[in-house]
């Protein structure tokens, strides 16, 4: 099984700028949120944390790996995607073509970014990897884990628009009989 997080709230992310690869760190409620992940999966039977290089998602893993006495292990297949010019812009603020292009057309990339597909081929690598194994948590970006959950799902990047993903919230997606499946989805319950 794969539990994917998603980090803590970045101030980034309460201004509801893109977030791509700029690299904040967590707010005091993110740290908060953080901990709330930690408390909630400490328990758990998890064998590894997984977390993508970027500052608010290795500030979140280290939570929830204190909690379970682990390490963290840094993949960079679960980083954000890379929005290049339009990072920590407001959506409303760049040219609305472009960004109906963007939500239209999974192969198109943000000048100087990274497509839907682009994500989608990294995180699917990562659940190939990982689904049907030993449990597992990946401390993520809303991208990668709408793209992980779309893989579990078999779906196509397009259905990304169509899913929301909080900021601390937790997916689960496994694959017991070796069809992958999402069993749970947005759960913020811990929070």
């Amino acid at each position: 099984m794969i539990v994917f997080a998603r980090h803590g709230e970045t101030a980034a992310n309460r201004a509801r700028l893109a977030l791509g690869r700029a690299d904040p760190v967590l707010t005091e409620v993110g740290r908060s949120q953080a901990d709330a992940l930690a408390r909630c999966l400490g328990g758990e039977e998890i064998h590894a944390v997984f977390s993508s290089p970027l500052v608010r998602a290795q500030e979140t893993a280290a939570a929830i790996a204190t909690a379970l006495g682990l390490v963290v292990e840094t993949d960079n297949r679960l980083i954000e995607l890379d929005y290049g010019e339009w990072d920590e812009h407001r959506f409303e603020d760049l040219p609305r073509d472009e960004v109906l292009r963007w939500r239209t057309d999974p192969s198109f990339a943000p000048p100087g970014g990274e497509s839907l597909m682009a994500v989608e081929e990294r995180v699917a690598a990562f659940c190939k990897q990982h689904v049907g194994g030993p449990p597992v948590v990946a401390v993520s970006h809303v991208s990668p884990i709408k793209a992980g959950a779309i893989w579990a799902m078999g779906a196509g990047p397009e259905l990304a628009w169509r899913m929301f993903c909080s900021v601390a919230s937790i997916a689960r997606i496994d694959a017991p009989v070796g069809v992958p499946r999402l069993l749970s989805w947005n759960d913020t319950s811990h929070l």
